[in-house]
């Protein structure tokens, strides 16, 4: 029988697609104080353009995507919890098309990337309160491994070069503490 043990912390990452930089302020003012301080986040880029024009009309405009990860490691058996959280941020910032921040949550850990979602389907597994997870990215042979249903820009280099180096400080504070 194996023996029952806490979960090691992960690095939370949260995915943000906006169009007003006045709504991602507001949003990334609420996410530093529910989370503290942000340690690292990606280059911006047009989601629209680069990936899916989906979220435009929602969002009022251009999709513009970035990916911030939190110096503080949390349990990932919260995960269901942070979501729940996020799509409250999100309810807070509503417009005529619908809410104006997508803000999507996930966990590094040293062998993956797990996001979650409110979206059912037969590869995501149910945590709590209608929140799932996916197993979106794994770690093997040197790089990021993508699966079947991986959204397209996790797959892209430009996002797979930035969890890399947010995997790389998580490992390296692993292995300090």
């Amino acid at each position: 029988m194996g023996a029952l043990h806490e979960f090691e912390r992960e690095k939370l990452i949260i995915g943000v697609i906006y169009n007003d930089i006045r709504v991602y302020d507001a949003a990334i003012a609420a996410l530093k104080e529910q989370f503290g301080e942000i340690d690292d986040e990606s280059e911006r880029f047009s989601f629209s353009r680069e990936f899916s024009a989906y979220y435009d009309g929602e969002l009022g405009g251009e999709g513009m995507r970035v990916i911030l990860s939190f110096k503080n490691t949390v349990d990932p058996s919260r995960q269901a919890e942070i979501k729940t959280f996020t799509n409250a941020l999100e309810a807070r910032f509503l417009g005529d098309g619908g809410r104006l921040i997508n803000l999507d949550p996930g966990f590094i850990s040293h062998g993956r990337l797990m996001l979650a979602t409110t979206k059912p389907t037969g590869f995501r597994i149910p945590l709590s309160d209608g929140i799932y997870t996916e197993l979106t990215l794994f770690w093997a042979r040197g790089g990021w491994q993508k699966l079947p249903w991986t959204y397209r820009d996790y797959q892209s280099e430009r996002v797979q070069a930035f969890l890399t180096r947010v995997r790389k400080k998580y490992l390296n504070e692993r292995k300090n503490h």
